[in-house]
């Protein structure tokens, strides 16, 4: 047999050698970061806060993709991407462990300011689920905490949390595109607005073409199961939509707002915006429904007993590794 060469396969690429080699150049500028900000100036930690957050925002983005890049682009390249999530996964904790150092820093030494100038209860909502769902994966990350967990529940804590690790620095991106420079006429967006809104659109986007993939896959194995051609052009039709809002938000948002807090809602509901996490989902809306015009499109007939048994035998693209 001939031996794999792959420079995917050099075990300083992959694992814990992989892990140190994202995390010290990392740790170093976080340092060099540290020695040029004033820690006793509330002002210079909230910079700190926000300097640890693009550090992070990357990795977390890069984990949503990774279960679907093997199914979109089989390559040994996708492979090894897939393969390491669990240790980019860790590279973003410790980035976020940066800001949660920030946070508490701040919160602690300059608590008028840090709830006079930072501090939302629907941001620290999010933001402490967030770290709730971190700190139970990387629990669960080690055997130690693995074993605590049926295949089930560790799959579906691991997916739950990405999904919401994902969506609060996209987003944050998202309002600063297509919320802020509108509502405020001095505000201006950094180049990482439009950067990590890309990456984190891109990453769930993967996400969703992974599943159509795959899905319509297992339909073309079972005869007569394929979406009619009305379905899949219904379905091209309202992920173009989907497309078209996600660079226009501020063109449609204003419109939904309204709707959602319009005085015919229940003054509850309305107020749901002030504790539940993300409602009502402006920023994903587009994603939303690029997602329903794939399901329009690998819509079809029944599967027969044949083709139950081969979607049965195709993996989810989501499934990870059980060993460490």
């Amino acid at each position: 047999m001939t031996k794999n060469t792959s420079v995917f396969r050099d075990r300083r690429l992959n694992g814990w050698p992989l892990f140190w080699l994202l995390t010290i150049p990392m740790l170093g500028f976080m340092a060099l970061a540290v020695l040029q900000h004033d820690l006793t100036a509330p002002e210079d930690i909230s910079s700190l806060i926000g300097y640890s957050v693009r550090w992070a925002v990357p990795f977390i983005f890069w984990v949503t993709a990774a279960s679907a890049m093997p199914i979109i682009f089989p390559c040994e390249f996708s492979q090894w991407w897939r393969r390491n999530t669990r240790y980019t996964g860790l590279v973003f904790a410790v980035a976020m462990g940066f800001q949660g150092l920030f946070i508490f820093l701040i919160s602690g030494a300059h608590a008028d300011y840090y709830y006079g100038e930072i501090y939302y209860l629907r941001d620290e909502l999010e933001g402490t689920s967030g770290y709730i769902f971190l700190s139970a994966m990387v629990f669960t990350s080690f055997k130690f905490g693995r074993r605590l967990l049926t295949a089930v529940q560790w799959k579906t804590l691991h997916r739950s949390g990405v999904y919401f690790l994902w969506a609060y620095p996209f987003s944050v991106y998202w309002w600063n595109l297509f919320y802020y420079p509108y509502e405020n006429a001095g505000y201006s967006n950094e180049y990482y607005d439009y950067l990590f809104y890309t990456l984190g659109f891109l990453a769930f986007a993967a996400r969703i073409a992974a599943w159509t993939k795959q899905k319509m896959r297992v339909r073309a194995q079972s005869s007569n199961a394929s979406a009619s051609s009305g379905q899949r052009i219904a379905g091209q039709v309202v992920i173009a939509l989907g497309l078209a809002m996600a660079v226009s938000g501020h063109i449609w948002y204003p419109n939904v707002s309204d709707f959602f807090y319009a005085e015919i809602w229940p003054t509850a509901i309305v107020s749901f915006q002030l504790w539940l996490p993300f409602w009502p989902l402006e920023p994903f809306m587009p994603l939303i429904t690029i997602g329903i015009g794939a399901w329009l499109m690998t819509l079809g007939p029944a599967q027969s007993p044949q083709s139950r048994g081969a979607s049965r035998e195709t993996p989810s693209f989501d499934e990870q590794p059980a060993r460490t």
